[in-house]
């Protein structure tokens, strides 16, 4: 796919896959979505907690790279595992400017590493963060009631509907623990149903700024 930089209304960048006109992110500003769907309707959940977390589409890593903040801010264990079938670029990943939008520079080396790790091997970030990044289809991933939380944050339906079938969400459903979580920006009817088919307790949130609402699902 070919990609190029782009700048969000919020001042943080993403990537723009030019065949289809979709971005990685909210182009009503990238932090302000990950902070929203992610952060606030996701891993706030689960305060004071060690916390497993699965991020469907790892992309630019700035969800992983909030959720470490967070991490670090909270003093919370947080063991962090993203699945991404075609990675980013170095020299993409070079161009984001999400360690200064962020006021991050501290841990400007931790957002590098996050991308330059080895693949499928366990890494200790920080003393409170670690991540595993598996290239992987989602269709591939078979764990069962291993984690907390949900980060879904695949490609847009109108893209790829078979990202957001029946058929994944049961594999999300089988990869939560009895009362974890999932959230996504997404909220369409289809989209809602096969979550339900799947097995999920759905519920529409507020959505980031420019988009109405979002979808949590809850595995009861």
């Amino acid at each position: 796919m070919k990609r190029k930089i782009i700048q969000t209304a919020d001042g943080s960048s993403s990537l723009l896959v030019e065949d289809w006109g979709e971005t990685y992110h909210s182009k009503h500003g990238a932090i302000q979505e990950a902070k929203h769907v992610f952060i606030q309707n996701g891993l706030s959940l689960f305060k004071e907690q060690s916390v497993a977390v699965l991020e469907i589409g790892f992309g630019t890593g700035l969800n992983a790279f909030i959720t470490f903040l967070e991490a670090e801010n909270m003093k919370q264990s947080i063991d962090y595992v993203g699945v991404e079938a075609f990675p980013v670029k170095e020299e993409e990943v070079e161009k984001l400017n999400y360690v200064s939008q962020l006021e991050a520079n501290q841990f400007n080396r931790e957002f590098l590493l996050m991308h330059s790790c080895e693949w499928s091997v366990k890494m200790g970030v920080s003393e409170y963060f670690s991540l595993t990044k598996r290239q992987q289809y989602f269709n591939e991933i078979d764990d069962k009631n291993r984690f907390d939380l949900i980060y879904f944050d695949a490609f847009g339906f109108q893209y790829q509907p078979e990202l957001w079938s029946t058929e994944i969400f049961k594999i999300m459903f089988e990869a939560l623990k009895e009362n974890g979580v999932l959230v996504t920006y997404a909220c369409r009817g289809p989209i809602k149903k096969a979550m339900k088919e799947a097995g999920f307790v759905t519920e529409k949130l507020k959505g980031p700024p420019g988009k109405r609402e979002m979808l949590r699902a809850l595995k009861k």
